[in-house]
């Protein structure tokens, strides 16, 4: 009996003796679709096994005003942990804190030398961190929260950033008039307010527009008082002093960082001149502010971690849409309004979705 001969495998080809070749037309498309769906299956495991010996660096950059115990960085780094990111393990962040414009471009030098993945900033830095800004990073996807991107020349739309930068839009400026809005609701006969506005910010003219723009409809005066980031803290008072010399009847307040560092400062100076006021973030009225109305800042750190997942992932910032929050939070805190003499309107209380007695 002759020996047969082996055939020889050739790319693309099936060897002679492989059983499939006996086998019925139907039968050979199933064991030829095994290794094909084997393949499918442990893909995603091999890339997820490549994903769990990476570490991944990750930048936090913010200004001096937010520190690292914020509620904001508390629920970044939990929404991290919950897509897998475990300090320590598969995950550095690299944390700065500027005070100065100095030292923003030193820091935004540095996540560059540290080759950093992508950049986290707040809404202090973030348009100092565009192509347009003063300190900007060029070679590093930064995921941003800020109230209007467009203008500040960081994204080309919302729906399709188009450059290195992507992140959540807060609405901020939009929201200034239903601040005021809110104001004159919580103060029945208001006629004059007085606005707190950064004085170096460079949106402030936005910010202000839409106020300009309600005010007459709702029969308000409006005088504006201005405090730069520059300046001292007890700039703040004199300011205060002046709102109350002019004699306008409540405080409505811009954002900026300084601010928001000095919100218990502020708290004390409304409540000594008997001035009610609406700022722009929670924290405020948790400060002893009489009200705030703001989307969630902790759900929009959350929001941003989930950025960060998708792009140490693989994905670009062009191609992620500016998200915008859908959900605004009313703070009344009703201690401040006991403390102004005020009764806060029935119909005001029903609508807010925190009351601080």
């Amino acid at each position: 009996m002759l020996a047969r001969a082996p055939v020889q495998s050739q790319p693309g080809r099936w060897c002679a003796w492989w059983p499939s070749a006996r086998l019925p037309g139907s039968m050979r498309l199933i064991v030829l679709a095994v290794p094909l769906a084997l393949g499918l299956v442990l893909a995603p495991l091999a890339a997820d096994a490549q994903q769990a010996g990476r570490v991944a660096r990750v930048g936090l950059l913010n200004d001096v005003v937010l520190g690292p115990v914020s509620d904001f960085h508390l629920a970044f780094r939990q929404q991290l942990r919950d897509l897998g990111w475990i300090e320590g393990r598969n995950l550095i962040v690299e944390e700065r804190y500027a005070e100065t414009p100095d030292q923003r471009r030193e820091h935004s030098v540095e996540m560059e030398r540290l080759k950093v993945d992508v950049v986290v900033a707040s809404p202090a830095v973030a348009p100092r961190l565009s192509p347009a800004g003063t300190a900007p990073i060029r070679d590093i996807p930064i995921v941003f929260v800020f109230s209007d991107p467009i203008s500040a020349q960081m994204v080309k739309s919302l729906a399709h950033p188009g450059g290195s930068m992507t992140g959540v839009a807060t609405l901020i400026i939009e929201l200034n008039a239903k601040r005021l809005q809110l104001l004159k609701e919580a103060v029945p006969g208001l006629t004059r307010v007085g606005v707190l506005i950064p004085g170096n910010h460079p949106l402030r003219e936005a910010m202000v527009k839409p106020i300009e723009a309600a005010a007459p409809k709702l029969d308000i005066k409006l005088q504006r008082f201005d405090v730069a980031s520059t300046e001292p803290a007890e700039r703040i008072d004199n300011v205060f002093d002046a709102m109350a010399a002019s004699r306008v009847q409540a405080v409505l307040g811009i954002q900026g960082p300084h601010y928001f560092r000095e919100r218990a400062r502020i708290a004390a100076l409304s409540r000594k001149h008997g001035l009610p006021g609406i700022f722009e973030a929670s924290q405020y009225a948790d400060a002893g502010c009489l009200m705030s109305y703001s989307p969630n800042y902790v759900d929009i750190y959350r929001t941003l971690a989930k950025y960060v997942d998708k792009i140490l992932k693989g994905a670009k910032p062009a191609d992620l849409p500016v998200e915008q929050p859908t959900k605004f939070e009313l703070v009344i805190n009703l201690k401040t309004a006991k403390a102004l003499g005020m009764a806060i309107p029935q119909t005001l209380l029903l609508r807010a979705d925190q009351v601080i007695d």
